[in-house]
């Protein structure tokens, strides 16, 4: 499968199967569309003499045989089931209390009662992570909730625990948090940016914006407050990992606005995120034509200033290089496979997504088991279950989806949720054209 597509009137080829792209003369373009529709491209393509087209067409013969254009290699399901599931990370919802109301929080922050993880329940999951790892040595902890730094204590005495048991063991933690920033102190900062990996801050972007989503739980306005403090943090962080993590709804569908003015606050590592909810900040298939507008505008910006000014958006990291392993292209995050979720009580689920459902509850760190029933039907969750995602162009960047977003949606791990799937491939459109041509001013056909 060869998908071609144009940004800024340069036209490119993505390779599906082996993940090679190619920037195309106007001919080439044509011939390589008339041969994946599998059309004469001689009687088709008259507008161009038959010594330029011979030339284009022995060109693509040479792409074909290595492998690069038109590649029929498909993986199996035995490839998939090849690998052995192993636990590598946990998601700690250390407490289900927030400071904001966010209109939009999935986890129904300030609407479900205050429970925080205790530090007991936190070591079991550190055991439980350790126990079920096998021989994988990097293993992750992602801080969360509610708002995490509300349960500070327990987050510092986890770490520490978990650094304890790093040489016993033979493993390496690796740490991060997700924060609304609001609650940051001094100490909190010191120790994040000394233990964590990665920050994520959650922000909006322009001011009123933010202010009309993310109020304190008093009503109040908190992006002065929020700004402050993630400019201290990133500013002491010293060069280490985070990022800016914003999300647009139908009141900011101009959300290249948004990105732009994080920038613009002194931010470099941003991504913004579509909501996914009901009701009137919901986005719908009518707001398409603006989101992917959006992103073009965003796509813009970055190919002009991206270079000089050291700025990175998330949704347009693209690795031309081959990208992660099979298993990860195939199978995204690893939700209920790899990577789990764990609530204050102890509880098991698949991803922080699903957390509070009972029907999706797992296990419990306590008693250190998974149910295999319920692992089985996620591990059998990937892009050749799901027949939307088979002949789709960009099915290893975006591995069939998030999982939780098509549950919530159709009540179906096998049906991805269809407006994320066209935002992404925007996003993928975009994130290989703008690489490529950082990297290659010329055509390659």
């Amino acid at each position: 499968m060869v998908h071609t597509f144009e940004y800024k009137n340069n036209l490119f080829a993505l390779d599906v199967e082996s993940g090679s792209v190619h920037v195309l003369s106007k001919l080439a373009y044509d011939a390589i569309n008339k041969i994946e529709k599998g059309k004469d491209t001689l009687t088709l393509l008259s507008d161009y003499t038959k010594e330029d087209l011979d030339e284009v067409l022995c060109e693509i013969e040479e792409l074909k045989k290595e492998g690069v254009l038109f590649s029929r290699k498909e993986y199996v399901p035995e490839d998939i089931k090849s690998f052995r599931p192993v636990c590598k990370a946990l998601c700690l919802n250390v407490t289900t209390g927030c400071n904001l109301r966010c209109e939009y929080c999935f986890a129904g922050a300030g609407k479900v009662a205050h429970e925080n993880m205790s530090y007991e329940t936190a070591k079991k999951a550190i055991d439980f992570l350790i126990d079920n790892s096998d021989d994988r040595v990097n293993l992750e902890v992602d801080f969360f909730g509610g708002e995490p730094t509300m349960n500070f204590d327990v987050i510092k005495r986890t770490t520490d625990y978990a650094r304890s048991k790093e040489e016993e063991t033979g493993k390496n933690f690796r740490f991060t948090v997700t924060t609304n920033a609001y609650h940051l102190s001094d100490d909190m900062i010191d120790f994040f940016n000394h233990e964590m990996k990665n920050i994520v801050i959650s922000m909006d972007g322009r001011k009123d914006i933010h202010d009309s989503i993310r109020k304190t739980s008093s009503g109040k306005d908190s992006f002065v407050k929020v700004l402050e403090n993630a400019k201290k943090l990133v500013e002491k962080r010293d060069g280490k990992e985070y990022y800016i993590r914003g999300t647009y709804t139908k009141k900011n569908l101009d959300f290249s606005k948004d990105v732009v003015n994080l920038y613009d606050l002194g931010f470099k590592e941003v991504s913004i995120e579509p909501v996914v909810t009901s009701g009137d900040i919901a986005l719908t298939k009518e707001d398409l034509p603006k989101i992917i507008e959006e992103y073009e505008i965003l796509a813009d910006y970055l190919s002009k200033y991206r270079k000089s000014r050291g700025l990175n958006f998330f949704h347009f990291n693209i690795d031309l290089s081959g990208g992660p392993c099979l298993n990860k292209r195939l199978k995204g995050c690893g939700a209920g496979v790899e990577y789990f979720a764990v609530n204050p009580n102890g509880n098991i689920y698949p991803c922080h997504q699903f957390a509070g459902d009972d029907s999706f509850i797992m296990g419990n760190v306590f008693e250190g088991k998974i149910d295999k029933n319920i692992q089985e039907k996620f591990e059998d969750c990937h892009v050749y279950t799901k027949e939307d995602c088979k002949t789709c162009a960009v099915k290893y960047y975006c591995s069939g989806g998030c999982i939780a977003n098509a549950y919530h949606e159709h009540r179906s791990f096998s049906k991805p949720y269809e407006l994320e799937c066209e935002m992404m491939k925007k996003r993928v459109e975009l994130g290989i054209a703008i690489n490529v041509l950082e990297e290659n001013d010329d055509t390659d056909l």
